[in-house]
């Protein structure tokens, strides 16, 4: 029968036993030259690897030459947003920029991102180009009329917003929209639910997609091979989705494959591009689109692009934003 241990100045004999153990294991070790050689093997080995990894990281990135516009920020509700005007003056068009996913509405003027690279191209033709305001729920949202979901109704509510900021910015002359992977999808379901309200949509790489992500698990499987992409990126897709969309029905009503089915010569000219090898398998449902928009009158340019997620021609989309 085990005796209750004692306690002796808050600790057990039995943490006294586990300690003397330890001291012995560690005597031990230092008896053994060879074990003080791996040991700083081991160290060294994981100096020089943290060290290598140091060194073959990218070591700056690459930065677009260009002059950044002014910018003021405000908020109306929920939406944040910035406006920027180029200091070499601006055409008296609004461009509404709705960016990808983990940015925010201060993305306009970073010398790393493509919105940069489009600003150079403007500069350099000599060519006024719009206001732009980038808009903002967050990093991640999505478009949706008022549905079953509690975080639906963000496009009735940015609709809502436009006057309030152009009462600010001056009424535009033409009102355009711009929008790149998540922010392609967003301007597609702005602009083709509500076609009278702009008058050209650029979407880079949207997320257009022929299978619903409300379709049977077969399908889903089908659609991700069939179109290259990341079974990880596919999978956070059908969560985005389920967050502000009920059912199919709901997902019908933004999708840009349905939408486009009801357009004509009055609807806005449409600006579409994507990569060929574009992870979030979007090319398949972008050159649909086009095809589609090209066949119900609507004036479209496709840009199809040998690359990756988000690989853009800016000069077509310069001249696109501001002919």
């Amino acid at each position: 029968m085990n005796r209750p241990s004692k306690v002796v100045a808050g600790a057990s004999v039995a943490d006294f036993k586990k300690a003397e153990h330890m001291s012995k294991t560690v005597l031990r070790v230092l008896r053994r030259p060879w074990l003080w050689g791996l040991a700083a093997f081991l160290v060294i080995g994981l100096i020089a690897h943290n060290g290598w990894s140091r060194l073959t990281r990218p070591w700056g990135d690459q930065a677009v030459h260009f002059e950044p516009a002014a910018t003021t920020c405000d908020a109306s509700g929920a939406l944040r947003y910035c406006v920027y005007r180029a200091r070499q003056g601006t055409n008296g068009d609004v461009l509404y920029h709705l960016h990808g996913r983990g940015l925010d509405e201060r993305i306009w003027n970073d010398d790393t991102y493509l919105t940069a690279m489009l600003q150079a191209q403007w500069r350099d033709r000599g060519t006024p180009p719009p206001t732009v305001v980038t808009l903002s729920y967050g990093p991640t949202w999505l478009l949706t009329p008022k549905g079953a979901r509690p975080e639906s109704g963000l496009l009735d509510d940015m609709m809502s917003r436009l006057p309030e900021i152009e009462t600010k910015i001056g009424a535009p002359r033409r009102r355009l929209l711009m929008g790149e992977s998540m922010g392609g999808l967003n301007v597609l379901v702005a602009g083709l639910s509500r076609p009278q309200s702009f008058d050209k949509i650029a979407a880079l790489c949207p997320g257009v997609y022929v299978a619903s992500p409300f379709g049977p698990l077969p399908q889903t499987k089908a659609a991700i091979e069939r179109t290259g992409a990341s079974p990880k990126v596919a999978f956070g897709i059908w969560l985005l989705a389920r967050k502000y969309l009920a059912d199919e029905a709901e997902w019908r009503r933004i999708s840009p494959l349905a939408l486009i089915e009801r357009a004509g010569p009055d609807f806005p000219a449409l600006y579409l591009s994507n990569g060929l090898y574009d992870a979030y398998g979007n090319y398949e449902g972008s050159r649909l689109l086009a095809e589609r928009a090209a066949k119900h009158g609507v004036q479209t340019e496709w840009r199809p692009i040998y690359g990756g997620h988000c690989a853009s021609d800016m000069a077509s989309l310069a001249g696109f934003l501001t002919d």
